[in-house]
């Protein structure tokens, strides 16, 4: 590889790098506007996602100059595809970010309907995942790909049982339908994140190892005991 295109790739990681930050950002900042009730924090959310469609729109303008000007082959052309396909994905977690931000603003403006618990854990877990599948991308680590992707079933239990817990304040007081609706919403939407998380782990290990993962079924059923939880969130929680 000539200098000159090393420096071409090294520049797309560090915009890749410095957009799946944001997205970090974006995912803590959205859940905390809504744990701390903190408007302000929600709308900086808002704010924010303009700079990573910016960036979303140049990793795609520098790969396919790349792709134009240059004779991709091997390693680089598999990298330039998952650079586009990894920018898409930040910039839709981004948009669930800002969804949930919106719900946080209303739900800011009444009563809380209950504990910020469950809601809060899946933030970090969702962030942690996000963090790590780019990680995982940047230093082709199968094996850190791989725990993202177990992570998953974890994130979509907990949207299971924050849906099944809404129901039962619904049915409990039907004045708490709108506030119950916002919830699932902010719950779905970090259970979409995961996805997107897990979608960019699955390319990194058929990249680095032939194995599919894609379309695989996943188990119906994961324990949600409190200490595996905490355990997960203690192994994978920002340093």
């Amino acid at each position: 590889m000539s200098s000159s295109v090393a420096d071409e790739i090294e520049e797309l990681k560090r915009n890749l790098q410095k957009m799946a930050g944001l997205v970090e950002e974006a995912i803590l900042n959205a859940i905390g506007s809504l744990s701390n009730r903190d408007s302000k924090l929600a709308q900086k959310v808002i704010a924010g996602d303009d700079e990573i469609d910016r960036l979303d729109n140049l990793i795609d303008e520098m790969c396919l100059k790349f792709l134009d000007t240059r004779k991709a082959t091997g390693p680089d052309l598999r990298f330039l595809t998952m650079a586009m396909k990894i920018g898409t994905d930040l910039e839709r977690m981004a948009d669930h970010a800002v969804n949930i931000a919106y719900r946080a603003i209303s739900l800011n403006e009444v009563p809380q309907l209950k504990p910020y618990i469950d809601l809060p854990r899946m933030g970090e877990l969702v962030e942690a995942m996000t963090r790590d599948t780019m990680k995982a991308f940047l230093s082709r680590d199968p094996d850190l790909a791989r725990s993202v992707h177990k992570r998953d079933i974890l994130v979509d239990a907990l949207d299971d049982q924050m849906f099944r817990e809404l129901i039962t304040y619904t049915v409990n007081d039907p004045t708490a339908v709108p506030r119950a609706m916002h919830l699932a919403i902010v719950s779905r939407s970090l259970e979409r994140i995961a996805d997107y998380a897990t979608n960019i782990a699955e390319d990194v290990i058929f990249i680095e190892t032939g194995e599919v993962l894609k379309h695989q079924p996943k188990p119906r059923e994961v324990s949600l005991e409190k200490s595996d939880t905490l355990s997960l969130l203690k192994r994978h929680s920002p340093r």
